[in-house]
């Protein structure tokens, strides 16, 4: 009789921390054991000549998400997590959007219709605040973070979606006590709005404008903001999808006056830029999302924030529109004005490669550090960890085995997702997660599916230590 279920010998394994020669022993879903020359498996997998990783998490993604009147979000939950899967990761944390007036528990039970039986990797939810009223933060909230939902997200820019400064103080507050966790997208709407009224007034309406109307100082000025607030109610924050150098400064000044911010950063800042949205015709409205891609001066700013701990995290944002879609980046309204085009890219599937090319086969970035930005500072920041985002004792076998030598070029037509393109076709990368291990269950055999929807299932997040310091 067997052991173990699966066993992955004679690979190199990579943790935050360290990287060692280790066979690693699975059982019930669960590694059991790690060492040397181990045996008795019902199937073993020779991992030699590559690297054995924590399956990636991905904790910003949007998928099947409400998106205005005519627009649809070109991932379901089936889609979007199989390109999850394909491109290494185990888990992803797509956001539950509350519509105004819609109570929480009523909008989560629909996200979970929508995601029951159709996953190909695990899923845990964030919360996106946007009508806090004092039901929402004195009961619902509450009751929802212990119910495993310890993550939420507030907004300084879209009109529908936006908190003033007293809403955002009001929701930290909530989130000290309980020991949530809070992410904010930064950028000042008002200052936005100023400055898209002066485009649209000189006719200037192509999708180039959708960056020069969203500049680094407004995000800039709301990061400085977002970070004040969490310093005066004495609570941690996340600063997501961050793009520019002065952001990154923001982040660094608030460390050194003693807030603990974390940042997070995406692979259209390190490789797409302002320019991308200047295509021909209407082409550009394929790169549009927000905060834009910037220069490739600010590509380096991010680089930086990469090689030297700025960044804690690196998520995809993946928000996957079609193109050539009248439900999409070129419906009747997109195609009027930079304005009206959907605002987001995919991107889950490529995250990990582009990461994993361009840092560590380049030299940038050692497999400790890929591991800690992709996988395990996801699960500490968000309640998963030791569970996921680490290869331990104890820990669930999700495991994703990379060939250092693969190469591809990234075409959409390679890819999972539901869009009709890829915002990084033709970039060239170096490696590839070719076999991908969910709960012990091998979902991708050298890049063959061999996993079904349904094998992923929701998992719930715990909470931060509650802070009393205010």
């Amino acid at each position: 009789m067997s052991m173990y279920d699966l066993i992955i010998k004679n690979g190199t394994v990579a943790t935050a921390s360290d990287v060692f020669e280790c066979d690693i022993a699975v059982r019930d879903g669960k590694i059991v054991q790690m060492g040397q020359n181990l045996v008795g498996a019902v199937r073993e997998i020779d991992a030699a000549g590559k690297y054995v990783l924590p399956g990636g998490i991905d904790s910003h993604v949007h998928i099947s998400q409400p998106s205005g009147e005519g627009i649809v979000m070109a991932d379901d939950f089936e889609s979007g997590s199989l390109s999850a899967l394909f491109g290494g990761n185990t888990t992803v944390m797509p956001f539950c959007l509350q519509e105004r007036g819609v109570p929480l528990r009523e909008t989560l039970k629909d996200y979970h219709a929508r995601a029951e039986g159709q996953c190909y990797v695990d899923v845990s939810f964030h919360l996106i605040i946007c009508d806090p009223t004092d039901a929402v933060l004195g009961q619902d909230i509450p009751a929802l973070v212990a119910d495993g939902y310890s993550s939420l997200k507030v907004f300084m820019t879209y009109e529908d979606l936006r908190l003033d400064d007293a809403a955002i103080l009001k929701t930290l507050d909530v989130a000290r006590k309980t020991g949530a966790t809070v992410m904010v997208h930064c950028e000042n709407e008002d200052a936005i709005r100023f400055l898209v009224e002066k485009h649209e007034l000189a006719g200037d309406v192509k999708p180039l404008a959708h960056a020069q109307t969203r500049p680094v100082a407004v995000e800039r000025e709301a990061t400085h903001r977002a970070i004040s607030l969490a310093e005066i109610v004495g609570v941690p924050i996340v600063i997501v999808h961050i793009s520019n150098g002065q952001a990154m400064d923001e982040v660094l000044r608030g460390r050194a006056r003693g807030v603990r911010v974390l940042g997070e950063t995406c692979p259209q800042y390190l490789m797409l830029t302002a320019d991308d949205l200047d295509g021909m015709d209407w082409e550009g409205a394929k790169f549009v999302c927000s905060p834009p891609p910037r220069t490739k001066a600010e590509q380096q700013e991010c680089w930086r924030g990469i090689e030297t701990g700025v960044f804690d995290l690196f998520s995809s944002d993946h928000c996957p529109f079609r193109y050539d879609d009248p439900q999409g980046k070129l419906s009747p309204k997109g195609r009027s004005s930079f304005r009206h085009i959907p605002n987001g890219i995919p991107g889950v599937e490529v995250r990990q490669p582009i990461l994993f090319s361009e840092g560590v086969m380049k030299g940038r970035i050692d497999l400790p550090r890929f591991v800690a930005l992709t996988s395990t500072n996801h699960a500490k920041t968000y309640g998963l960890y030791p569970r996921k985002g680490t290869l331990s004792i104890g820990a669930d076998a999700d495991i994703a085995i990379w060939d250092p030598t693969e190469k591809r070029t990234i075409r959409h037509a390679d890819l999972h997702d539901g869009s009709d393109y890829s915002p990084y076709e033709g970039i060239a990368v170096t490696g590839w997660p070719t076999t991908v291990i969910l709960g012990g269950k091998v979902m991708v055999d050298n890049g063959k599916l061999t996993g079904k929807k349904g094998d992923g299932q929701y998992r719930p997040a715990s909470t931060h230590p509650k802070t009393n310091c205010k």
